[in-house]
């Protein structure tokens, strides 16, 4: 029996939402961040750093079920970190493939449905493919939504949606406009987490967040996890959104 047979035959399981919970931030999205500060503080390479950042990303995702989240989006790559050493690059593209070669049967397991955004062409070809199985492989689960933001830039995505619109011909209007994004039927984010203390969306799904509560917390990416993903939640449900209104 070869892999994808395997994954097809893998029954999705997830464990039950956890009883009278607050308020869920249903759409949350992260900015993993720290990876390198962590590798360094241990005296240990960046690629430790990263593979760790792998580790906490599978247990956001089993907490973000746990918890009752439906759609969680993660800033894996953006456009500005192919400015980073050719070394370091190179090593997230191989980070990137494997992890997703050892991940997808338990993504399958759980009912994950994973896609990603931003562009595709400048990944190695190895990584292309893999992106593509992922996402065919888990296009029927419904049990939480992964968005994975590889290659992407808000402004980058914003550009293209206003090409895309003026290519079509459309009159404009929010709605109009939002259905020229990367990917239309991603849910506006309820909640922005950003990890490592920094105080900034860094290019992050600029139209999406207009409304969105930001949470940030000192924990490095690769310490992140269940409580941490908890507190943020709790945070988000103590406040109340306005929307602009009073």
């Amino acid at each position: 029996m070869n892999l994808l047979t395997k994954i097809r035959t893998l029954r999705h399981v997830r464990p039950a939402p956890e009883p009278d919970l607050p308020d869920v931030a249903h759409a949350v999205a992260i900015i993993m961040d720290g990876n390198a500060r962590w590798a360094r503080k241990r005296g240990l390479p960046i690629a430790a750093g990263h593979r760790a950042g792998t580790k906490a990303l599978r247990r956001t995702v089993e907490a973000a079920i746990v918890l009752g989240v439906d759609s969680l989006t993660v800033y894996a790559f953006s456009t500005e970190n192919w400015n980073r050493p050719p070394d370091e690059v190179k090593l997230l593209m191989e980070i990137f493939t494997e992890t997703i070669e050892r991940e997808l049967p338990d993504l399958v397991r759980q009912g994950v449905r994973t896609r990603f955004i931003g562009r595709r062409d400048r990944a190695p070809a190895a990584l292309q493919e893999r992106m593509a199985a992922l996402e065919r492989e888990t296009e029927g689960n419904d049990r939480l939504d992964l968005w994975i933001a590889f290659d992407y830039g808000g402004r980058a995505e914003i550009i293209d949606a206003a090409n895309r619109a003026v290519a079509a011909g459309a009159e404009v209007d929010e709605e109009t406009f939002a259905s020229f994004l990367t990917a239309p039927d991603m849910p506006d984010p309820d909640l922005l987490i950003r990890t490592s203390g920094e105080l900034r969306i860094s290019n992050f799904l600029l139209w999406q967040l207009a409304y969105a509560e930001l949470v940030f917390v000192d924990t490095l990416w690769p310490d992140f996890g269940e409580d941490q993903l908890r507190a943020a939640l709790d945070d988000y449900a103590s406040r109340r959104r306005r929307f602009g209104g009073r």
